[in-house]
Protein backbone atom coordinates (compact mmCIF):
# COMPACT_ATOMS: atom_id res chain seq x y z
CA UNK A 1 0.00 0.00 0.00
CA UNK A 2 2.49 2.90 0.59
CA UNK A 3 3.10 2.08 -3.47
CA UNK A 4 -0.06 3.37 -4.02
CA UNK A 5 0.21 6.04 -1.67
CA UNK A 6 3.28 7.32 -3.54
CA UNK A 7 2.38 7.12 -7.14
CA UNK A 8 -0.91 8.68 -6.35
CA UNK A 9 0.77 11.77 -4.80
CA UNK A 10 3.73 11.63 -7.48
CA UNK A 11 0.79 11.73 -10.16
CA UNK A 12 -1.17 14.54 -8.71
CA UNK A 13 1.62 16.98 -9.05
CA UNK A 14 3.31 15.96 -12.13
CA UNK A 15 1.62 18.69 -13.81
CA UNK A 16 3.12 21.17 -11.09
CA UNK A 17 6.89 19.32 -11.27
CA UNK A 18 6.56 19.81 -15.32
CA UNK A 19 5.99 23.59 -14.86
CA UNK A 20 8.81 24.24 -13.16
CA UNK A 21 10.98 21.60 -14.10
CA UNK A 22 11.09 19.73 -11.23
CA UNK A 23 12.06 16.36 -10.41
CA UNK A 24 10.48 13.81 -7.37
CA UNK A 25 13.55 11.20 -6.64
CA UNK A 26 11.63 8.53 -5.15
CA UNK A 27 12.76 5.95 -2.95
CA UNK A 28 10.55 3.36 -2.33
CA UNK A 29 12.17 -0.41 -1.10
CA UNK A 30 9.68 -3.11 -2.90
CA UNK A 31 9.53 -4.84 0.39
CA UNK A 32 7.94 -2.62 3.01
CA UNK A 33 4.30 -3.86 4.64
CA UNK A 34 1.36 -2.40 4.09
CA UNK A 35 0.40 0.67 6.66
CA UNK A 36 -2.34 1.11 8.58
CA UNK A 37 -3.57 4.13 7.27
CA UNK A 38 -6.89 5.41 5.44
CA UNK A 39 -5.29 5.66 1.96
CA UNK A 40 -6.94 8.44 0.76
CA UNK A 41 -6.47 10.71 3.57
CA UNK A 42 -2.56 9.75 3.46
CA UNK A 43 -2.30 9.88 -0.13
CA UNK A 44 -3.86 13.36 0.19
CA UNK A 45 -1.65 14.36 3.05
CA UNK A 46 2.13 13.38 0.46
CA UNK A 47 0.19 14.91 -2.35
CA UNK A 48 0.18 18.29 -0.14
CA UNK A 49 3.59 17.68 0.98
CA UNK A 50 4.75 17.16 -2.27
CA UNK A 51 3.30 20.38 -3.72
CA UNK A 52 4.50 22.51 -0.78
CA UNK A 53 7.98 21.13 -1.96
CA UNK A 54 7.50 21.98 -5.29
CA UNK A 55 6.24 25.50 -4.77
CA UNK A 56 9.04 26.49 -2.79
CA UNK A 57 11.49 24.93 -4.85
CA UNK A 58 13.33 26.65 -7.29
CA UNK A 59 13.23 25.70 -10.79
CA UNK A 60 15.03 23.34 -11.76
CA UNK A 61 15.65 21.40 -8.69
CA UNK A 62 14.57 18.40 -7.27
CA UNK A 63 11.82 17.09 -4.48
CA UNK A 64 12.90 13.72 -2.67
CA UNK A 65 10.65 11.38 -1.46
CA UNK A 66 11.88 8.59 0.76
CA UNK A 67 9.82 5.90 2.16
CA UNK A 68 11.24 3.41 4.57
CA UNK A 69 10.56 0.88 7.27
CA UNK A 70 11.49 2.41 11.02
CA UNK A 71 11.06 -0.47 13.88
CA UNK A 72 6.80 -1.08 13.66
CA UNK A 73 6.76 2.20 11.71
CA UNK A 74 6.68 2.99 7.82
CA UNK A 75 7.62 6.68 6.99
CA UNK A 76 7.42 9.15 4.59
CA UNK A 77 9.77 12.00 3.84
CA UNK A 78 9.30 14.72 1.60
CA UNK A 79 12.42 17.10 1.01
CA UNK A 80 13.03 19.93 -0.79
CA UNK A 81 15.85 22.09 -1.09
CA UNK A 82 14.01 25.46 -1.09
CA UNK A 83 14.19 28.40 1.12
CA UNK A 84 13.33 26.94 4.26
CA UNK A 85 11.29 27.99 7.47
CA UNK A 86 12.47 30.53 9.55
CA UNK A 87 13.24 29.05 13.01
CA UNK A 88 10.77 31.49 14.58
CA UNK A 89 7.37 29.78 12.28
CA UNK A 90 8.41 26.19 12.59
CA UNK A 91 6.21 25.85 15.96
CA UNK A 92 3.29 27.52 14.17
CA UNK A 93 3.16 25.92 10.59
CA UNK A 94 0.53 23.19 11.36
CA UNK A 95 -1.27 25.84 13.30
CA UNK A 96 -4.87 26.14 11.07
CA UNK A 97 -4.83 29.48 9.02
CA UNK A 98 -1.01 30.57 10.06
CA UNK A 99 0.66 31.39 6.84
CA UNK A 100 4.17 32.90 7.02
CA UNK A 101 4.38 36.66 7.15
CA UNK A 102 6.13 37.93 3.99
CA UNK A 103 5.06 34.70 2.18
CA UNK A 104 3.70 34.39 -1.23
CA UNK A 105 1.94 31.16 -0.71
CA UNK A 106 -1.66 31.25 -1.92
CA UNK A 107 -3.95 29.37 0.09
CA UNK A 108 -6.02 29.52 3.47
CA UNK A 109 -3.14 28.12 5.56
CA UNK A 110 -5.13 25.17 6.26
CA UNK A 111 -3.21 22.12 3.85
CA UNK A 112 -0.59 21.45 7.14
CA UNK A 113 -2.91 22.18 9.84
CA UNK A 114 -5.73 19.31 8.12
CA UNK A 115 -2.84 16.96 7.20
CA UNK A 116 -1.69 17.15 10.94
CA UNK A 117 -5.10 15.82 11.73
CA UNK A 118 -5.20 13.27 9.16
CA UNK A 119 -2.45 11.66 10.38
CA UNK A 120 -2.84 12.14 14.11
CA UNK A 121 -5.80 10.74 13.58
CA UNK A 122 -4.40 7.42 12.22
CA UNK A 123 -2.32 7.41 15.25
CA UNK A 124 1.05 8.83 13.64
CA UNK A 125 2.38 11.55 13.56
CA UNK A 126 3.95 14.56 11.12
CA UNK A 127 7.10 16.53 11.98
CA UNK A 128 9.41 19.08 9.97
CA UNK A 129 12.69 20.17 10.69
CA UNK A 130 13.86 22.83 8.31
CA UNK A 131 17.23 25.78 7.58
CA UNK A 132 16.38 28.49 6.02
CA UNK A 133 17.82 28.64 2.64
CA UNK A 134 18.58 24.86 2.61
CA UNK A 135 14.92 23.79 2.55
CA UNK A 136 12.66 21.62 4.45
CA UNK A 137 12.27 17.93 5.69
CA UNK A 138 8.23 16.40 6.44
CA UNK A 139 8.02 13.09 7.76
CA UNK A 140 4.86 11.22 8.12
CA UNK A 141 4.97 8.34 10.39
CA UNK A 142 2.24 5.64 10.55
CA UNK A 143 2.01 2.16 12.22
CA UNK A 144 3.13 -0.71 9.18
CA UNK A 145 0.55 -3.21 9.14
CA UNK A 146 1.38 -7.04 11.17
Amino acid sequence: MPRDIVEYAVEAVKTETEQKHISIDTFLPGTLPAVMADKEKTAWVITNLLSNAIHYSHENSRVLLNVQQVNENIQFTVQDFGKGIDAVYIDKIFDRYFRIPGSKQEGTGLGLAISKDFIEGQGGFITVSSETGVGSIFTVSLKAAG
